[in-house]
């Protein structure tokens, strides 16, 4: 039957994407010191893509992309994996990786409004608190670097600031693709991206990263943008867009204790009471239950599944013990139980 805690698993997926992908913006900002910032897209969805090649599941165990998946996919990978990383980088380039990592809290703004508006994910007062003590998190951390902005800075900030409403947007694009195998996804977006950040980079003659910092990208953008991105559609198929971007919120913390780790100067109290809201935040995402009696209309779908969840009731000449994957239908039905909103529980409030 349903878990107790629907919430637990999808926010264990998420925040193990955001401790990969903070961790992560550091590590690029030296690796593409003085690179060309399209060879360094380039290269990070290069490593992605291998990840993507890596975890492919056959069709009996993960649904396939369709053609009708296409257009979306498309879009995903010109905001996601060439706008959002090419104005990361750059943006990293003029400000420092403290105070870059931080302003990334703000993609989470973006893809909870757009999951709002898009989806009508359903957001009461602990989503909402949880949100603000991530978004008030991430503030209190920027404040503190605050003194340092000059006008490259600022020019800096507004380009990782686009990055995270570019980010936003894939967001919300890949929340309908998140029935679909996430390994197809992670290699198909980042696949898309290499081709045109990299005929870019060709094209206006950049100068690419030297041999040594290149392999770097490529391991990088493998765990930080593959591995990353792969946890972080499995969480969308769990407990929905919203929660998933508020929870991956933490990432920017994570980003900003590597960079001080690194040797980048800036810890203090604004720094621990940052952490300590943004924890908070998270914690209020694991621990949430959400139950009321809603009705279920008869859907046909595809996407990978097992028995026994109180949903998936039809019949198998033989019952698979594992998750597996076809397209089945659903019969209306009425009840009442824990959940959030996952592939079966999009309904309205």
């Amino acid at each position: 039957m349903t878990p107790a805690r629907p919430a637990l698993r999808g926010g264990l997926f998420a925040l193990a994407a955001a401790l990969l992908f903070g961790a992560s913006t550091p590590l690029v900002q030296r690796l593409g010191a003085g690179a060309g910032s399209f060879w360094v897209a380039a290269l990070l969805y290069a490593g992605a893509a291998v990840i993507g090649l890596l975890t492919l599941r056959p069709a009996a165990r993960e649904a396939r992309l369709t053609a009708a998946d296409m257009p979306r996919l498309a879009l995903m990978a010109a905001v996601g994996a060439a706008l959002g990383p090419v104005l990361l980088v750059w943006g990293l380039a003029q400000t420092s990786g403290v105070s870059a990592s931080l302003l990334l809290t703000l993609e989470a703004v973006f893809t909870v409004l757009l999951a709002r508006v898009l989806y009508g994910e359903q957001m009461d007062r602990r989503v909402v608190a949880a949100m603000l003590l991530l978004t008030g998190g991430g503030a209190l951390l920027v404040l503190d670097q605050t003194h340092a902005a000059g006008d490259m800075r600022a020019l800096g900030a507004l380009a990782v600031l686009g990055a995270t409403a570019a980010w936003g947007l894939d967001n919300s694009l890949s929340r309908a693709l998140s029935a679909r195998d996430p390994a197809q996804v992670v290699l198909g977006k980042s696949l898309l991206g290499v081709l045109a950040t990299a005929g870019l980079a060709a094209a206006l003659g950049q100068a690419p990263p030297r041999a040594a910092a290149a392999l770097g990208l490529l391991a990088t953008g493998a765990i930080g943008y593959g591995l990353s991105l792969r946890l972080y559609l499995l969480a969308q198929r769990e407990f929905g867009a919203a929660r998933t971007a508020s929870v991956f919120a933490f990432a920017p913390f994570i980003g900003a204790a590597v960079a001080l780790a690194l040797g980048e100067r800036g810890a203090s109290v604004w720094l621990a009471a940052g952490a300590l809201l943004m924890l908070a935040g998270v914690l209020l995402h694991l621990m949430e239950r959400h139950a009321h009696a809603h009705v279920h209309e008869a859907l046909e779908h595809e996407h990978a599944h097992t028995h026994g969840d109180g949903h998936h009731s039809h019949s198998h000449d033989s019952l698979p013990a594992a998750a597996h994957s076809h397209r089945h239908r659903h019969e209306p039905i009425a009840h009442s139980h824990p959940h959030v909103p996952d592939l079966h529980h999009l309904h309205r409030h």
